[in-house]
């Protein structure tokens, strides 16, 4: 069974069909912010790491997923996944519920939607702390929407 899981696994994904995904626009997702942004896609990454340097959070990584799914022979939109955060304020979520460690850092996604148009999407934090029963860090979870949305803003004006 598990030779059978791995030899399925290791099947070339290009041989498979792509399947058109519905726009970004009409895609539904528990606890996801989504703004639209007024720049194109490359100023919108570049702006949001910018304003996440500026703000002296920790840039974790940059990857783009439309790249990831050329090398897997897949065709995907333009997507980018941006992780940062500021270590003394995102692991009070973990020290009040380690399982919160799935969220955070922040996860910033630009994608790019059928027509075109750019989107800035990110978790909730007020939707984080009901995932994981987080009821005594207020302060924080305020903190971190402020500046999450922030940063979006940043990158979605001109």
């Amino acid at each position: 069974m598990i030779a059978s899981a791995l030899m399925f696994a290791s099947t070339p994904l290009a041989a498979q069909t792509p399947v058109d995904q519905p726009p970004v626009a009409s895609a539904r997702a528990q606890g996801v912010l989504r703004l639209k942004s007024a720049n194109d896609f490359n100023t919108t990454v570049e702006r949001i790491k910018a304003d996440v340097a500026a703000k002296g959070v920790m840039l974790f990584n940059v990857i783009d997923q439309q790249a990831l799914g050329e090398k897997a022979g897949i065709k995907l939109r333009r997507s980018t996944l941006i992780l940062f955060g500021n270590p003394p304020l995102g692991t009070q979520f973990l020290t009040a519920n380690p399982v919160a460690g799935l969220d955070w850092p922040v996860r910033m996604l630009v994608s790019e939607d059928v027509d075109g148009a750019v989107w800035i999407s990110w978790n909730d934090f007020g939707w984080i702390a009901k995932r994981y029963s987080i009821t005594n860090r207020t302060a924080q979870f305020e903190m971190a929407k402020m500046v999450s949305g922030s940063v979006a803003k940043a990158g979605a004006t001109r």
